[in-house]
């Protein structure tokens, strides 16, 4: 710490003259920090251990100029002490502890005394355990520096030798290429001289070689070559044709060129080479001076031969004896032969006759269009041909490669609009072919129900049990979804990654939302729904010729489609098919509305059909029997019976597709409340005016009265989607007619006791189908009420003769 610190002699104070080496101490102890700070990269505030901008007049500023150590070391000690080296937080210690000793003293007390002394301690440590760690980290460095020191001393004074051998024999090797140089400079300049004078002699001979060279070249057919030596040789004739020898030359070269410019014209009317033999043809004929307009045109007429024979052999492909190739191979023959002939024409056309401008590609460009439009009329031919199946992978590989094809055309004849028209096709194809699907769809769905139909029919007439309706409900949901599924995967084929055309912005957009969701999916669900509807039109009293289980299973299908199927298909056709399109699409929850109301229509059809049925057997059965002259009754009629076996297999039907429903609370006696219904004091009351004679306009009147206090009977009120609710309404519709038809007959005593007895029996078991046994108790009471009114001598049947007769019935 002594040899770190530095400051004033012992017996200095504050007082003392700064002159003498105590005062020039801390100024080699600033100059020091000064440039320490400068290597480090320190600012003023770092470098002092204390924010920038102190107070120039501040005694206890290290690096001001009013630095007084006295001063500095008092107020220092109040604070703690810190030592160390030059640095910040460094101290300049006074030479004598005791007066560091005798500053703490006066302002220090002595606790902090005590922590002062201990932070010191603790700072001399840490100066220990820094400056150790330094030196084991770096030791390892430090031998190396050494011996990597030693070895370029070695290094350099071995280098420094060869460097003294490299010069000395580079001033030996300049020597002698001097001296070389200056012995043969005489001979390089004749040298040089007799070279020119050969390369001119060969000139020369070329010139005069040259109308051999030509006919030879002719003769062997490279006309190639004899181009090339007339283009050699062309300005140096046409500057020399004064002198006689050269003129003479040009003229002999003229008349073969005029030959050679004969053989190559003929060679391109032929038409018997390719594209690219005829190309060279104008392009060696080009070179020789003809007129660039007049090939152009020969050359478009002989281009358009071959391109129409491509075209005339695609044509006889589709016609109707030879069977016509599969589409990929039509668009594969089409593809390598007429556009690949197609492309060759363009690029040989722009290269040879790039300097005819704007017009000369117009001109191409008509040519183009022209074939490309009849090339495309052809190719449409053959895709309308492929209408058969579901599976459009090998029309979409032939579309691929169609498309594909019409790049590089498309890429040389931008102006010709070839890729655009092609893209045009792909996209209208696209669209037939969801239509295609969309007919497929309903096909299968027409075919589902032509399946239920028979299988409805067949256990009929072969008297035997059929599948349940269940059964079949599930048969064709899981059809009709298998075959939705099936053309989604069929159509997301022109969308897939790997088909040039689906980044366009038909297939990224309005293919997706207008054509797959819209156009298929939702139309294809409005359709069904339709469909469905169409048999709730059906003419006839019977509903035509519709079963009613149909009307039954239909309803739950749409009903099934309207609560889960149709949120199902449309989420996963939003899945497969990435909608990019803003167009407004059909919400979820209007289709599901109109699947709903279908399901409605349906079974309020199945209800009233259902309800003509018996109705018309009730009807019948009334018409038909003379009930003036009727026996007195002592049976159940038949019909009824068969309206309670139907109406039991109706419930047994409507069960298998519907839950139950609610039903109002049951009175414990329903079974038991029989004829006495009708034969209670409120009915003597209600029968009793009609036996005296006199009196017909009381009993009307009081029956009259009655009904305005009952309740109203809505038959064709709305159908719920439960069995209780379709049961109500088929025995509402029932009983009404039944109603209805005893209106309109008269009834002796005995027929009265028979329509009794029938509506006690009925009584007796169609309560329990419907909602609210009241219902059937007040049509049943109309029902006699009004026999009884159209009755001269109405005298009811005992309750217990009819208990009876129902029982044993």
């Amino acid at each position: 710490m002594a040899a770190a610190a530095a400051g004033p002699g012992p017996g200095s104070g504050p007082g003392d003259s700064p002159e003498g080496p105590e005062a020039e101490a801390p100024e080699r102890r600033r100059k020091a920090h000064g440039m320490l700070k400068l290597y480090y990269g320190l600012s003023e505030g770092e470098a002092a251990g204390r924010p920038a901008g102190p107070d120039p007049l501040d005694p206890t500023d290290l690096n001001g100029a009013h630095f007084d150590p006295e001063v500095y070391l008092d107020k220092v000690c109040l604070r703690g002490v810190r030592v160390g080296g030059p640095g910040p937080g460094y101290i300049a210690l006074p030479h004598h502890p005791s007066d560091f000793v005798a500053g703490l003293r006066r302002e220090c007390p002595l606790a902090q005394l005590m922590d002062s002394e201990t932070d010191m301690v603790r700072q001399i440590r840490a100066l220990d355990s820094d400056m150790q760690t330094l030196v084991y980290e770096n030791y390892n460095k430090f031998i190396s520096a050494t011996d990597t020191i030693r070895k370029m001393k070695n290094d350099f004074r071995k280098m420094e030798d060869e460097m003294d051998r490299l010069a000395t024999n580079m001033a030996v090797i300049t020597d002698f290429s001097a001296r070389i140089s200056a012995t043969l400079q005489d001979r390089h300049e004749r040298i040089t001289k007799l070279a020119g004078v050969h390369a001119l002699l060969r000139k020369l001979q070329f010139l005069f070689e040259l109308p051999s060279r030509l006919t030879k070249c002719v003769e062997l057919g490279a006309y190639g070559q004899a181009v090339r030596y007339q283009g050699r040789a062309r300005a140096v004739l046409q500057q020399y044709q004064h002198l006689p020898s050269f003129r003479a030359i040009q003229d002999d070269c003229q008349v073969i060129t005029a030959r050679l410019a004969q053989q190559l014209r003929q060679r391109f009317r032929e038409g018997g080479s390719g594209a690219p033999e005829q190309a060279e043809c104008v392009e060696l004929l080009l070179a020789l001076g003809e007129p660039a307009e007049e090939l152009c045109e020969e050359f478009l007429a002989h281009a358009r031969g071959r391109l129409e024979e491509e075209l005339r052999s695609l044509e006889a492909e589709l016609g109707p004896s030879p069977p016509a190739p599969d589409v990929l191979e039509f668009t594969d023959r089409g593809g390598s032969g007429f556009v690949g002939g197609l492309c060759q024409v363009a690029a040989a056309y722009q290269e040879l006759f790039a300097a005819q401008g704007p017009a000369g590609a117009e001109r191409l460009a008509a040519f183009a269009r022209e074939l490309g439009g009849r090339y495309f009329a052809l190719v449409e031919r053959r895709l309308a041909q492929e209408q058969g199946g579901g599976d459009n992978s090998l029309l979409v590989r032939a579309l691929d490669r169609f498309h594909r094809r019409l790049r590089a055309p498309g890429a040389l004849l931008a102006a010709a609009g070839l890729a655009e028209a092609a893209t045009e096709i792909v996209e209208r194809v696209a669209r037939e072919r969801l239509g295609h699907h969309l007919q497929g769809l309903r096909a299968a769905f027409l075919g589902c129900l032509t399946d239920v139909r028979q299988a409805l029919a067949a256990p009929r007439l072969a008297g035997k049990e059929g599948p349940g309706l269940a059964e079949l409900l599930a048969n064709v949901a899981s059809s009709i979804l298998s075959h939705i599924k099936a053309s989604l995967a069929a159509v997301h084929l022109f969308t897939a990654k790997e088909v040039s055309f689906s980044n366009k912005p038909y297939f990224r957009g309005e293919f997706c939302s207008q054509g797959v969701r819209e156009g298929l999916i939702v139309g294809f669900i409005r359709s069904m729904c339709q469909t469905a509807q169409s048999f709730c039109d059906s003419p006839g009293e019977k509903g035509g010729a519709t079963p009613p289980a149909l009307l039954l299973l239909l309803s739950r299908l749409c009903l099934d489609y309207e609560t889960a199927t149709i949120s199902y298909v449309l989420t996963l056709t939003d899945e497969q098919f990435l909608v990019q399109d803003q167009s407004p699409v059909t919400p979820v929850s209007t289709l599901c509305a109109e699947a709903r109301e279908t399901a409605r229509r349906l079974l309020t059809h199945y209800v009233k059909v259902q309800g003509l049925v018996i109705s018309q057997m009730l009807r019948k059965s009334v018409e038909t029997r003379d009930w003036l002259s009727t026996l007195e009754p002592r049976n159940v009629r038949a019909v009824m019976k068969r309206v309670v076996e139907d109406t039991t297999a109706i419930d047994v039907q409507v069960g298998l597709l519907y839950e139950e429903g609610v039903r109002k609370a049951q009175s414990s006696d329903s079974s038991k409340r029989t004829f006495s219904v009708y034969s209670s004091s409120r009915q003597q009351g209600r029968y009793a005016p009609s036996y005296t004679p006199s009196a017909p306009m009381d009993t009307n009147l009081l029956s009259n009265i009655q009904k305005l206090f009952s309740e109203r009977i809505d038959v064709f009120s709305p159908v719920e989607f439960n069995k209780v609710s379709v049961l109500t309404g088929i025995i509402k519709i029932s009983l009404k007619t039944l109603l209805e038809c005893v209106r309109l007959r008269t009834f002796g005593r005995f027929g009265l006791q028979q329509v009794q007895v029938d509506c006690h029996f009925l009584q007796l078991y169609l309560w329990r189908f419907v909602a609210d046994e009241e219902l059937v108790h007040l049509l049943l009471d109309e029902v006699v009420a009004s026999a009884a009114l159209r009755c001269p001598d109405p005298v009811p049947m005992e309750p217990s003769v009819v208990e009876v007769i129902c029982e044993r019935g």
